[in-house]
């Protein structure tokens, strides 16, 4: 069991203390990518238009101070200018243009605060003849190569949407966030990061255009040793209807696989043979569905077998792996992922959301400039 957590876990201020974020509230990537910055122990104000209300309980919300701000109101204007120039970064996920038609493009932020880094987080980018189309996750990997590949034969599946808005957005937004702090320090001088995530979609597709370029890659879905196509590397259902996972590519763990799944038949000798592979995954499907998935897990799971039970997002938070390593906790009564990565000195922290009024902000930011 996850027990109940207090407002942040136990340890120091997080590798970020002391680092000044403003976020224009958003959703997704943009949130997501701040939520980690905060969990980091970087300060995070959020500036929301008026009106809106706190979830307390929301995941992605934890950490920030919240500010209700009139975007539209030329002295609240001036008041989040004032704030900015006392901030290391800007975080926002408009479209291409909105911050520059409310007075605070890039242009005119960083003439007042050269040092700022500018971090701007889109689905297709600052340019391009898509730039200011609406478009979700599903629509940005298309283009990349990514959602082509996933899924089986007759259709490509959306992988959630990890790939682009949390994959190829809000971890290269932090990315790119960060590396222009760490130049800012040496230069002075801020800059934008122009964070798409069609680009950081075919960012993640660099081992893929590897294969393909190396001749060790098809085109087409569930064809290649990482797509399903192999019988060595994907998920099979058990007896009670659940499924595990197993990925033994390595030799030593295919042989593994092979002596723990009883796999005597010569025809298992030809692993790396796709022609094969078809007939291989049915007769291996069929060993799977002879036992239940614990019963799978007291034969193969700690061993180089390569193997995991496929656990639900209920179930997950109670594997012996996950509590050990204490990868969830539960706050205000909802479960989620604790912060990650980990860090030996300065650990990140888990806080809860905090409103404040945009003038008291300005001027403390302004007195420990």
């Amino acid at each position: 069991m996850v027990a109940e957590s207090s407002s942040q876990t136990a340890g120091g201020a997080g590798p970020l203390a002391g680092v000044r974020i403003v976020e224009f509230a958003g959703i997704g990537p943009g949130p997501f990518a701040c939520m980690m910055l905060a969990d980091m122990g970087a300060e995070v104000v959020t500036l929301d238009r008026i009106g809106s209300a706190r979830n307390l309980k929301g995941i992605a919300e934890r950490g920030r101070k919240w500010v209700h701000v009139d975007l539209k109101d030329v002295n609240s204007i001036g008041e989040v200018l004032e704030l900015l120039c006392a901030a290391d970064a800007l975080i926002e996920g408009f479209r291409p243009g909105v911050m520059e038609r409310l007075g605070l493009g890039p242009d005119v932020v960083l003439s007042r605060n050269p040092g700022l880094v500018y971090g701007r987080m889109t689905g297709w980018g600052q340019s391009g003849p898509l730039a200011n189309a609406a478009g979700h996750d599903i629509n940005y990997i298309s283009i990349t190569g990514a959602l082509a590949a996933i899924g089986p034969r007759e259709r490509p599946v959306p992988p959630l949407n990890l790939v682009g808005d949390f994959g190829g957005g809000a971890l290269y937004l932090l990315v790119g966030v960060l590396a222009a702090l760490m130049e800012a320090k040496k230069s002075g001088r801020g800059q934008v990061v122009d964070a798409a995530m069609c680009d950081g979609a075919a960012s993640l597709m660099t081992m893929f255009f590897d294969l393909s370029a190396s001749g060790k890659w098809v085109e087409g879905r569930e064809q290649n040793m990482l797509d399903g196509g192999a019988h060595f590397y994907g998920a099979f259902e058990c007896a009670c209807g659940n499924f595990v996972s197993i990925g033994s590519i390595e030799p030593q763990f295919y042989a593994l696989l092979r002596q723990h799944a009883g796999l005597l038949d010569s025809e298992f000798d030809a692993q790396m043979d796709p022609v094969a592979w078809p007939n291989l995954k049915q007769k291996l499907a069929a060993v799977f569905k002879s036992k239940t998935r614990e019963e799978w897990c007291k034969i193969m799971e700690g061993t180089d077998v390569c193997f995991a039970p496929v656990l639900t997002m209920a179930e997950a938070s109670h594997h012996k792996h996950m509590v050990s390593r204490q990868a969830f906790l539960t706050r205000h009564g909802v479960l989620q992922p604790a912060p990650a990565p980990r860090f030996s000195r300065t650990p990140s922290m888990v806080r809860d959301p905090e409103e404040l009024p945009l003038a008291s902000v300005v001027q403390r930011w302004k007195d420990h400039r």
